[in-house]
This record gives structure tokens, sequence and C-alpha cells, in this order.
């Protein structure tokens, strides 16, 4: 359980109070995740270097983080530096985003400690060049007694390799038991049983965000609508808001608006929802009566089946 801090609402800007204002304190997600996009773009359209709008980009983390901080939003998660970038942008670009992100964490650790902000990473960050990871670790360390928002930066990530790695650890995990056990692996899910061995748990226990909840709210800058290889299994029931801003220009105001937006929609998880009564359902036509129907219709000559009514003649 979280430890309980002292409210920091009156920290808002005034503008991020009046949309605070309009929350339900108690339907604060608990996890809100940021594909930040559009520092390329901010640049061009600037007519500046990209680096500038990495830069400006950078600034805007801190901007919302401070913000989640005073809402007290448990967790912050980050899409940073994707294992695509790494493949296949300019090596001059990703040397400066290691280079920032250096520069980054060893400017704002105060400002995490300030702000109760305790620092995490996901993704194969052990890929990253050693000097990154060591400071990525001190920052870790410096913040790791923070009891308020905890942000997540994905660095290196891609998600479908994150459920390669979840699968290649459950794997391993299973054919050690095995030989401990003095038995192959197939003995092994014979005599427990594959489905109890193998399954849906055991798979989320595996991946980088086992030890947080899932995203309530993905958010999405620069208006593209696609997630970019982004929590692919963790999104499974999230929230999708998606704006026009690109990332250097988003502060807490447009986390607060995002948030307010997520909080009039009816999450129904594969349900019903909470707006369906008993008396829709007994409106529903029973389910043996469609499926004759739909039986019938198809298997009706083409010619007979039902058409558009054309207008009668004048």
């Amino acid at each position: 359980m979280r430890a309980t801090t002292p409210s920091r609402v009156h920290e808002l800007s005034p503008e991020e109070q009046s949309v605070y204002r309009q929350l339900d304190p108690v339907r604060i997600p608990a996890h809100v995740a940021i594909i930040m996009d559009g520092n390329g773009r901010w640049a061009g359209k600037r007519m500046l270097k990209r680096f500038l709008g990495h830069q400006q980009g950078a600034e805007s983390v801190q901007f919302v983080v401070e913000t989640a901080s005073r809402i007290d939003l448990p967790w912050l998660t980050l899409y940073a530096f994707s294992l695509e970038n790494n493949l296949r942008r300019p090596k001059s670009e990703v040397s400066f985003l290691m280079k920032l992100l250096r520069n980054y964490l060893t400017g704002n650790v105060q400002r995490m400690n300030d702000n109760n902000v305790r620092m995490t990473y996901i993704g194969r960050t052990h890929e990253l060049p050693t000097e990154v990871q060591e400071t990525m670790q001190w920052a870790a360390e410096e913040t790791a007694k923070n009891t308020g928002t905890t942000l997540t930066l994905a660095l290196n990530y891609g998600s479908r390799s994150e459920i390669v790695d979840s699968t290649r650890a459950l794997l391993t995990s299973l054919i050690a038991e095995a030989h401990q056990r003095g038995c192959s692996l197939e003995d092994l899910l014979q005599v427990d049983g594959i489905e109890s061995r193998v399954d849906e748990h055991h798979l989320t226990g595996g991946l980088y965000t086992a030890h947080m909840p899932d995203p309530d709210l993905v958010i999405r800058t620069s208006g593209e609508q696609r997630i970019s290889n982004f929590l692919l299994w963790q999104i499974a029931y999230s929230e999708i808001f998606i704006t026009d801003r690109l990332w250097p220009d988003f502060r807490g105001l447009h986390l607060l608006e995002a948030i307010a937006n997520y909080q009039h929609r009816e999450r129904r998880f594969g349900g019903l929802g909470e707006s369906f009564t008993d008396e829709d359902l007994d409106n529903l036509e029973p389910a043996d009566e469609v499926a004759h129907e739909i039986e019938t219709e198809l298997t009706r000559p083409s010619s007979a089946r039902s058409k558009p009514v054309q207008p009668a003649s004048a």
C-alpha cells in the first residue's frame, strides 16, 4: 500500500486547478502511460535542428511529472526511447539522446526528490551504454525512498521483445525446475499440466511491468493513431487519448485534460457496462431465434435475399 502523502493540489497553476476541480479525485487513474511523440516535427516547424526538439521534449517531461506528483498520480510511464529508435535512428541522434538522458537524470534528481518522485525503468536497459546504465542506477537509488508518483522510463523498450523475454524467462524457469526434479521438461508439463504452468498469470509475471498495475489511460501526442509497440500486453483494456499537440508543447494542464476526458468514459472490460440494465437484456431477441434468422438468410438463393426497397415512381 502506498504511503499517504500530504495533498499538493494547491501547487497546481490556476489553469490546472480549474481543470482539476472538474475531476473526481477518487477516479484519478492508477497508471497513465504516455507515448511522447513529435519532437522532430516540433523542431522542423520552427526550422530548428532535431536535437533542439528533443531538448524541449525533456523539459516537457519534468512539467508533466511535477503535475502528476501534485495530484498524487501513483504510476506514470513514459515511452522515452524505443528498441526501434536504437536500431533505426542515425547513430549521431542516438548518441545525442543518450547524452540528453544522462543530463536529464543528473539535472533533475533533486527536483524528483523535492516532488517525492521515484525513478524506475523498463526495457532492455542492459544493452544501453555502460555510462548511461550507471547514471540510471544512480538516479534510481537516489529516489528509491520516495513514496509519491513512480516515474517509469521505457528505454530501449519494445513490447514484442518484452513478451519474448517473458516467454524465455518462463521456459528457462521450467527447464531449471525439471532438472532439479530429475525429469524432462515434457514429463514435468505432463505431470503438472501445461495449462497450470503456462498461462496469462505466468507470462504477466515475467513482464518488465510485473510490479505495476496495467495502464488505465494511454496518451499519445502528435496526432498519430498507432501504439508503436508500446505495452501491447498491458493496454488490452486501457482507454486511449490522442492529441494533435506535439510533445514539446505538452504540459501538466494537458495531462489533466486527458484525465478529465478519461473520467467521462465508461470502462467495460469486455462486459456490458453500468448503463446496460436488466430491461435492456429483456428486450434482446433470443439467441436461438437470431441464429435461425441468420441461417435462413444465408441458405436462401442470392436472388431472393433482402434487397434495398426502391422508392415508388412519381
